[in-house]
Order: structure tokens, then C-alpha cells, then sequence
């Protein structure tokens, strides 16, 4: 187990790694492209080997890409959905380019279709955007906050969206305020086994590759995604120290996703739960 945040590429992708180690980051994530649209910076030869240089000298473990805040696998507008599928495989392509362990993603939400159909939608994405993939890279499927028409947020949908893919390099990433907003507990030693045990039920364990460490501004079960820094939100402090000890978990890495003012903290308070675990 590694701990991380979500980091900066301000002056180029290859910088991600030293403002990683700059905070405090044993791992990170970044997105590769802006989140909000526009051209992918290039990856070329020169930026991959700068960008693996610096992951090595700066002894960093495994890096991850989040794809842009626009994707949306059940959207009725053929130029979003198939938009998605294109920048998501586009990210698979650019992790594998630069040896980046896996991208994960939001699956979007639908309120033009049925549950049924907006799940559909979303496993035929999935199973286009990985058609023909032969890259290193994983994708992820981000457990999310369930506010609205959302897509995954539940593990019974993540569970039957995995199942119905069915291809070995998708996997999940579970937020720990998208999780807790959508109703599962993780205050708690006993609400965290109830909620890894719900997990393993409805996913497998051994699919959890990536969690997101994020304390919660909203109480159990709000339906809102809002991120609050380490011990200051709903889940508290107690609830990370169970979840970085837990003995499930430990091969997994933890990033931060916690606001920029305060974060450097979070890594550090992560770092003490584990080392007195």
C-alpha cells in the first residue's frame, strides 16, 4: 500500500512526478489532458522518458490517470456518448504509452432512458472502447456519489456492469465519500467490514485495485459528492484508520482526491494511521 493525491501537470505531463514528491506523494494521479476539454497535450517519445525518469529518481510507485469530468457513457446525445468512449480509450492508450497502472473513470448518469436501458448503454460503451485493446493500462470504474440519474452507484450496478463487460482489465476504484454519500458506512470497524463484505458480495475484493481517500462534507446517505479533508468530515478519522489497517486492503494504493489548501496534511495523517496500524 502506497499513499498519494491527485497532483498537478502545470509546465507538462512529465512534471506530474516531482509535484508528487513534493507533497508528500508516494504515488499519484493526475489527468492527462485538461478535465473540462481541449486538445491532449502530446505524449511523444521525449515525455515518456522524462516522465519514467522522474517516477524513478523520485522512488514513486504506481501513477493513475482520471479521465475528464465530461464522460458520460448513457448520455442521449450520440456526440457525448461516443465522445466518451473515444477519450476513454484515448486514455488507455496515453497510460500505456507512459506505464501508468490504470485510468479510472465517472460512467455518467441518463435521464432519457430507463435503468435498464442507461446500464445497457454503458456495457456496450465499455465493450467498444475496449474492443481491439491491447495496452497495459487498467480501467477503472469509480464508485459514484449516486445524486441525480448517476450511473454506479450502487456495487450491485458496478457488479453487474463488470459482469456483463466481462474482460480482464477492468476493475474498480472505490471513493470513500462517493461510497459513503451513496449509503454504505465506513465510520465504524464493524461499518467497514459490513461494507467490504457488501462489496466482495456484490463485485469480488479482488477486483478493488485503487482506492480514493476522502473524508465527507455530507452525512450517510446525502446522494451529494462533496470531498472534505482527512478526520474533518463525516467518516472521520476512525473510519480511515480501520480501512488503512485492514488487512483486505493492503496491497491497495490510497489516493487523496481532498481539497489543494490542506492536503499535504491528509497524506501525512494517512501515513501515521498506517504506520501505527
Amino acid at each position: 500500500m502506497k499513499i498519494g493525491a491527485h497532483v498537478s501537470i502545470a509546465g507538462g505531463i512529465e512534471n506530474a512526478p516531482l509535484n508528487a514528491k513534493e507533497e508528500g506523494c508516494e504515488c499519484f494521479q493526475m489527468f492527462s489532458r485538461s478535465p473540462r476539454g481541449g486538445k491532449a497535450p502530446e505524449i511523444n517519445d521525449e515525455v515518456i522518458e522524462k516522465f519514467q525518469k522522474n517516477i524513478k529518481d523520485n522512488e514513486l510507485g504506481n501513477a493513475y490517470i482520471h479521465t475528464p469530468y465530461y464522460i458520460n457513457l448513457a448520455s442521449s446525445k450520440d456526440r457525448i456518448r461516443v465522445g466518451s468512449i473515444n477519450v476513454i480509450r484515448d486514455e488507455l492508450e496515453r497510460a500505456s504509452q507512459l506505464g501508468v497502472a490504470a485510468v479510472m473513470t465517472h460512467l455518467g448518469s441518463s435521464k432519457d432512458f430507463t435503468r435498464e436501458e442507461a446500464l445497457q448503454m454503458v456495457v456496450d460503451g465499455i465493450k467498444e472502447l475496449l474492443k481491439g485493446y491491447k495496452g497495459s493500462a487498467v480501467f477503472l470504474l469509480e464508485i459514484a456519489a449516486g445524486s441525480g440519474d448517476i450511473i454506479g452507484s450502487s456495487f450491485e450496478e458496478i457488479g453487474e456492469i463488470i459482469e456483463k463487460v466481462n474482460h480482464e482489465k477492468v476493475a474498480v476504484c472505490f471513493d470513500t465519500a462517493h461510497a459513503f454519500a451513496s449509503g454504505y458506512d465506513l465510520r465504524t470497524k464493524k461499518d467497514v467490514n459490513d461494507t467490504l463484505n457488501k462489496f466482495d458480495k456484490a463485485v469480488g475484493l479482488s477486483l478493488l485495485q485503487l482506492i480514493h481517500a476522502n473524508d465527507s462534507k455530507v452525512e450517510l446517505n446525502a446522494k451529494v459528492d462533496r470531498h472534505e479533508h482527512i478526520g474533518q468530515g463525516e467518516i472521520g478519522k476512525k473510519g480511515f484508520e480501520v480501512l488503512i489497517s485492514h488487512p483486505k486492503l493492503k496491497d491497495v494504493d490510497f489516493v487523496l482526491e481532498t481539497p489543494a489548501d490542506g492536503r499535504r496534511n491528509d497524506i501525512k495523517i494517512l501515513k501515521q494511521l498506517r504506520k501505527n496500524k
